[in-house]
């Protein structure tokens, strides 16, 4: 499919170490489509520039920061994707992908750094239409 299937492939199939590696790597490919949604515009999380301002509030500012410029994402942890999202939303997106919300939260700890700095490669955020372009152009390549 492109940029999730290129992402998956740089973390190594995803989570990994839990369940047979193609109840994983369906759960992993789920997960990242619903992240691409929410980067993207799609529910209620405002795009990239709302889960950044999410980030921001949190004070993991400097976290995301890292992942739109072009130098070195910072990790972040489980627990610190949980105090962003929240409960609901992780266990939301946790049934999508039909694994526990604990999986969903590691599981975005290294599936979202990797997709915001796909779609900022010049190391800002694009504005809304040139996000999707960014994006689109991603799915021409692969």
């Amino acid at each position: 499919m492109g940029l999730v299937d290129d992402i998956l492939k740089e973390l190594d199939g995803g989570a990994g170490s839990s369940g047979s590696s193609a109840d994983t790597g369906g759960s992993q490919k789920s997960l990242a489509t619903e992240l691409l949604e929410m980067v993207t515009g799609g529910g209620s999380s405002g795009g990239l520039t709302g889960l950044v301002n999410m980030f921001k509030e949190k004070g993991l500012g400097d976290v995301m920061s890292s992942w739109v410029s072009t130098g070195k994402n910072l990790p972040i942890t489980a627990e610190q994707i949980q105090a962003v999202l929240g409960s609901a939303r992780i266990r939301e997106l946790a049934a999508k992908a039909g694994i526990s919300p604990e999986m969903a939260s590691n599981a975005i700890s290294r599936l979202l750094p990797q997709l915001v700095d796909r779609v900022t490669p010049a190391g800002r955020i694009p504005a809304a239409g040139d996000l999707l372009n960014v994006i689109s152009g991603m799915f021409k390549r692969a």
